[in-house]
């Protein structure tokens, strides 16, 4: 007998009325914000920021306005930056501000860019560099560093003071309001609480006017009480595990929905004690009575020798939508923007054995696969966290307000930030593919708000592996006075004319809307169901740039997965404008386009000034269609083949004994094997806005890449290409070549490098399958 199959089980969760939020107990604020036990406010609004780390030290100050509003374009809106010591003041007594080390400049250039900006002034700020950045004169002094000794504390003293100089009228709180927000002082400091409020004095009395100040709280760290904002990393892996460890135990908290915060395995390879606390407490034993903030958001991962991470772009974006979930209230990215490492005066930079360190780090390859890459590369990451990240400027005032509520585990991963009767709905069906996450049938949430009880969706669904999304739960969005949507909000236009709010469908999950408080003769473009005050409403068109639901006043467009990943929102020519634009970008006044190297459509809402396509290629109902022509230019190179095919020498040193990379004297041995270059890319005019970009993709071990005699770049192999700006070295280029030496994987490798491309040859591998020139050029659309 064929018995019926069982209904799949509802995931219930009740929300708790939510009190109003208190100030936190924490002398932060002014300028217009404030902290309270649950979020930030701006001007009396509540605020969640959206931070990246861009080192302005380590990239050239040519590129930092157009880096700058890249982030900017991405949905950033603070730009982080640590100020290295070391860089600064390699000499004691002259301090540099030239060149690179431009401090006041970059933050000027960022508030002109529209970015606010907080700093990371040290005195210790690691940042994968020798000394943890300390100068060699420091390093060397017989002091207690990291303390409130006296002697210590002399030159920080005179390092503040010439910070402080620096910065002066560019605090927000600063007459006429400066760019700067906060101050970050030291990093992983997890035993000196009573030094840390000493270190903020300090930098107060030096002329560090901030209304935030912060400092990190991963490793159990003790943080002098009510004196700085605790703020927590997350990394979906980790270059400081040992080569022997497949993905890192700390990896699932990433991943699930949880009210912790606080990443012990973070910065424990440079502990020399384990740590202290799990939690800061105030001093009536409350856990964690401010809000929940994020510096370090892995945007990608860096790569030592003995261990290479190969994260993927959706393991940033899920990771982040999953602190979002878990009540974040600040969304803080390392490294958001790579970079290159700067040798100093006198010697390198370099995180290494030889310094001190348990790790060897590339000399100059400071990468991260971060979401803009060192030579500019917006990377896909960088398009799927814009979604998010304009979801927080559209909604980011309601959910800031919202707490985070967990269920009860029930085999999906998902939570609810709501307030009252409304609020979103998150999940997250990802991991890493070392250990991904089966798909789940019969999946349906039912949500108790107040005295209402939302069922979405209103049949189940199968979530896919690898599924993460947020969804409104009667959210007043546009004109709607409750949308309940099985599609996640990216952004709206508000006008008197009515609304426009662009939804993004998830993959595998049908779009379905639960409208409330517009009758249904009001609604066009879907199929409509009446149950109760409910009008269930499904577009008739899948989801696309045409896919459209009108309610009322309220325009409703749900993108596929590519066009919402494409979708950008800026000033252009004055007016707030939507784009569909499925390349690199940012905004100048216009809307400034990478051109590929064909032609190509451009979506506009409003139409931009330019001409519409062709009839044959009509626009559609909201965007209209423009033609951008192709002007790029990509110069396949020969692949050079390798003489030698050496693998380095096995060596292990450092702390923890660990695998070291080859040296210079290793390197030098080799034979250095010539990259031909086309002549006339480095000969033409490029102009302001041009960029050579060099791109090669190799398998072996660990190369090194010359102009001339002059080492500009490296790389330890990890299934990556080797992307290199080569815009500012076409004159040694032109004297002396592009030259590679390189070393090849070994077979039996001790190596960490991703099973997905680790090679299993029985041989040494050093292979360039293929380079290739890019010559970039942009244009600016209104």
């Amino acid at each position: 007998m064929n018995r019926p199959s069982p209904e799949p089980a509802v995931r219930r969760l009740t929300v708790p009325p939510v009190p109003a939020p208190e100030s936190a107990p924490l002398d932060l604020g002014g300028a217009g914000i404030a902290v309270t036990r649950r979020h930030l406010t701006r001007s009396g609004e509540p605020w969640i920021p959206v931070m990246g780390e861009y080192h302005y030290s380590r990239d050239r100050p040519g590129n930092w306005e157009r880096e700058l509003r890249k982030m900017r374009a991405g949905g950033v809106g603070v730009v982080s930056a640590y100020v290295v010591w070391i860089l600064h003041e390699e000499v004691r007594g002259r301090v540099r501000w030239d060149g690179h080390l431009d401090l006041r400049r970059f933050v000027r250039t960022a508030g002109e860019v529209g970015l606010d900006v907080v700093v990371r002034i040290g005195p210790w700020v690691h940042g994968e560099t020798r000394n943890g950045g300390f100068p060699d004169w420091l390093q060397e002094l017989p002091v207690h560093h990291r303390t409130d000794d006296p002697a210590y504390l002399a030159p920080v003293r005179d390092w503040y003071a010439a910070i402080g100089e620096q910065l002066e009228g560019l605090f927000l709180s600063d007459e006429g309001g400066g760019p700067v927000i906060g101050v970050q002082i030291e990093n992983e400091l997890y035993d000196q609480p009573g030094h840390l409020g000493t270190l903020r004095t300090m930098a107060e009395a030096a002329g560090l006017r901030a209304p935030l100040w912060t400092a990190t709280g991963w490793g159990g760290a003790r943080l002098p009480r009510g004196r700085v904002l605790p703020v927590y990393a997350g990394y979906p892996d980790g270059f400081w595990e040992e080569s022997a460890t497949g993905w890192p135990d700390f990896g699932p908290m990433h991943f699930s929905f949880s009210t912790r915060r606080d990443d012990l395995s973070v910065g424990a390879d440079l502990r020399t004690a384990p740590g202290v606390e799990d939690v800061v407490e105030d001093a009536a034993g409350e856990e964690d009575p401010w809000p929940f903030a994020t510096c370090e958001l892995g945007g990608g991962m860096q790569v030592a020798y003995h261990r290479r991470p190969l994260v993927d772009p959706d393991d940033v974006a899920a990771l982040a939508l999953t602190k979002i979930g878990s009540g974040s209230a600040w969304q803080g990215y390392y490294l958001y923007h790579g970079a290159t490492q700067v040798p100093g005066e006198l010697a390198g930079t370099q995180e290494s054995q030889a310094t001190g360190y348990p790790n060897d780090l590339p000399v100059l390859d400071y990468d991260f696969f971060a979401p803009i890459g060192a030579a500019g590369a917006q990377r896909p990451h960088f398009h799927r966290l814009r979604r998010q990240h304009l979801f927080l400027q559209a909604f980011g005032a309601e959910l800031a307000t919202a707490p985070a509520v967990l269920p009860e585990p029930d085999g999906v991963r998902w939570s609810v930030r709501a307030n009252g009767s409304r609020g979103f709905l998150f999940v997250n069906n990802h991991q890493p593919a070392a250990e991904p996450l089966p798909a789940v049938d019969g999946v349906r949430f039912e949500i108790g708000l107040g005295e209402r009880n939302v069922t979405v969706p209103r049949e189940p669904v199968g979530l896919r592996p690898g599924a993460y999304f947020t969804w409104p739960v009667r959210q007043a969005v546009g004109e709607i006075p409750a949308l309940t949507a099985t599609a996640q909000p990216v952004t709206q236009l508000l006008s008197d004319d009515g609304s426009l709010v662009v939804l993004a469908a998830v993959p595998g999950i049908p779009v379905e809307l639960q409208i409330e408080g517009v009758a249904p003769d009001d609604i066009s473009g879907a199929d409509l169901e009446v149950a109760g005050d409910l009008v269930i409403a499904r577009p008739l068109r899948d989801p696309g740039p045409d896919c459209v639901v009108r309610a009322g006043r309220t325009t409703l467009v749900f993108l596929d997965e590519a066009a919402a990943d494409a979708l950008w929102k800026g000033q252009v020519a004055g007016r707030e404008t939507l784009l569909i634009w499925p390349g690199s970008a940012w905004f100048d006044g216009g809307f400034r386009v990478v051109l590929p190297s064909g032609d190509q459509v451009v979506r506009a809402c409003p139409p931009l000034a330019l001409p519409q396509e062709p009839a044959q290629e009509p626009a559609g109902p909201v965007f209209s269609r423009h033609r951008v022509p192709g002007a790029s230019v990509s110069h396949p190179l020969q692949a050079p083949r390798f003489g030698q095919v050496l693998t380095a020498p096995v060596r292990t040193g450092g702390s923890a004994g660990r695998l070291s990379a080859p040296t210079d004297g290793d390197f030098a041995a080799l034979d250095p094997v010539a990259l031909p270059l086309p002549g006339e890319p480095l000969d033409e005019n490029l102009g302001q806005d041009g960029q050579l970009v060099l791109r090669v993709t190799w398998t072996g071990d660990a190369l090194r890449l010359y102009a001339g005699q002059r080492m500009i770049a490296d790389q330890f192999w990890s299934g990556r290409d080797l992307e290199v700006d080569l815009t500012a070295h076409r004159d040694e280029i032109r004297s002396g070549g592009l030259w590679i030496r390189a070393f090849a994987w070994a077979p039996g490798s001790g190596v960490h490098v991703d099973p997905r491309v680790r090679p299993h040859a029985t041989g040494p591998v050093l292979t360039v399958h293929a380079a290739r020139l890019d010559v970039v050029r942009t244009r600016s659309l209104s």
